[in-house]
């Protein structure tokens, strides 16, 4: 039998600083209740926007032009079914994703699960430094090593952040994304797109995307691109911040607005992926640049085609908002991920640290031997790890919640759980089809 104290500890909530912290009004209005809950969704949000997936919209966009915009919305409405999922389980069972791996599986199950979250939260990290550097180097000329360096010094901004509360971390990532948003914006209504075009690869799909092998693998690659599997466990302990009443109707309120806060959010994320696309569409695709797959790539050729001096340091100011919102949830994720699996806590400044420092190595390392070329190919690795990843959380996710035991009048609706598992087995087998083709040198 556990002694109390072993009992005390294995309910404690996930981020336990931060758990029921935010107040929530008493009024009956919609819409003050509503913005309550605003918040998490858009934290989540940043996994969908970052750095990493730049390279597969600039890619998909320059080479095929508006076709691959389809494949954006697709995996947009995935990731709010994934994040649905993910809110729901958090919120119905006071549960993260990891704690429940940790009650449901076995120690080495667990083990191994821990390593792939951990693996994929370093990957994503990665990415991160590396956008964020090489942003550094295009509106300063800070050289790419020196940048890489920089980046560590981000965990300052944060502590102190998570010192003031959650409230303050949530406005300095909805600021952030309001100011990738808007840059975008501009750029995209400067490039004077086809909307006609635009709308009707937003909704119909063409056959080419799968009939042509080239585009086929990019638009797997903008699919893995998209769901983070961190971002599954970072939802669903984050939605557990709010002071809802922990009763079954103070839950279902709370999963009512959880879901319209990350639909909202998501939605957000789907324009700022499409904006990329349809921007080098509209100026590399138009003009018969076909293979404009590099960040500094765009950033060159964006001034002189536009024919608007500010364009490439909007773009550039857009990828330095990027890198610094996804390190916010990157650092969060991994407190989460660490908690949850093994009941190991560490002060924020000694994780953060941790985790960036495995991220800027082989950063450092890399970009030492190879310079620019180098660090693009170490993006698209760690795009391929995250694919890797994603299905030892996406698949307990599912179960999770279709599990009464354990979800209860919340559980899965028949053609919910249908739908879910059908997303689960289609993104593992879109990612292992990727992965397939980079092993063979494509």
């Amino acid at each position: 039998m556990p002694t109390l104290q072993e009992l005390n500890r294995e309910l404690r909530p996930s981020l336990p600083e931060a758990f029921s912290s935010v107040r929530l009004t008493q009024s009956p209005g919609f819409w003050r209740r509503l913005f309550g809950f605003l918040g998490p969704g858009f934290l989540i949000s940043v996994g969908y926007m970052d750095p990493g997936n730049w390279a597969t919209d600039l890619a998909g966009g320059s080479k095929y032009g508006y076709t691959l915009l389809f494949v954006i919305m697709l995996s947009n409405l995935m990731a709010i079914l994934l994040q649905s999922l993910a809110l729901k389980l958090g919120i119905a069972t006071e549960r993260d994703l990891a704690q429940s791996c940790r009650e449901t599986y076995s120690r080495p199950t667990n083990i191994l699960l821990w390593l792939f979250a951990e693996i994929a939260i370093g990957a994503c990290d990665l990415a991160e430094v590396i956008g964020s550097a090489i942003a550094l180097q295009l509106l300063f000329h800070i050289p790419l090593m020196l940048g890489v360096l920089i980046t560590g010094t981000d965990v300052l901004l944060i502590l102190l952040l998570q010192n003031r509360g959650f409230r303050y971390l949530e406005a300095l990532v909805i600021t952030l994304i309001g100011t990738i948003a808007a840059l975008f914006g501009v750029e995209v209504l400067l490039s004077h797109p086809d909307w006609l075009p635009i709308a009707r690869n937003l909704v119909i799909p063409s056959k080419a995307i799968i009939t042509d092998p080239e585009m086929l693998y990019i638009a797997i690659s903008i699919l893995g691109a998209t769901v983070m599997p961190h971002n599954l466990y970072l939802h669903s302990s984050i939605v557990q911040t709010r002071n809802y009443p922990r009763t079954e109707q103070g839950k279902r309120e709370a999963i009512r607005f959880a879901n319209i806060d990350s639909a909202t959010a998501l939605m957000l994320a789907l324009f700022v992926n499409a904006a990329i696309l349809i921007l080098a569409a509209a100026v590399f695709h138009r003009a018969g640049h076909y293979e404009v797959a590099e960040i500094n790539d765009a950033y060159k050729l964006l001034t002189p085609m536009l024919g608007f001096a500010g364009a490439s340091t909007m773009f550039a100011l857009a990828l330095l908002a990027s890198g610094q919102n996804s390190t916010i949830t990157g650092t969060l994720a991994g407190q989460i991920v660490m908690e949850g699996f093994l009941h190991i806590r560490l002060a924020p400044w000694l994780r953060r640290l941790i985790t960036r420092s495995l991220a800027i190595i082989p950063t450092i390392i890399v970009t030492y031997f190879y310079g620019e070329r180098g660090t693009s190919k170490l993006l698209l690795l760690s795009q391929v790890i995250l694919s890797m990843q994603l299905s030892f959380a996406v698949f307990p996710l599912v179960a999770f919640t279709s599990n009464p035991a354990k979800m209860g009048p919340f559980v899965n609706h028949a053609r919910t759980k249908l739908l879910s598992y059908a997303v689960a087995f289609l993104i593992a087998g879109l990612n292992l089809w990727l992965l397939i083709q980079i092993f063979r040198g494509h």
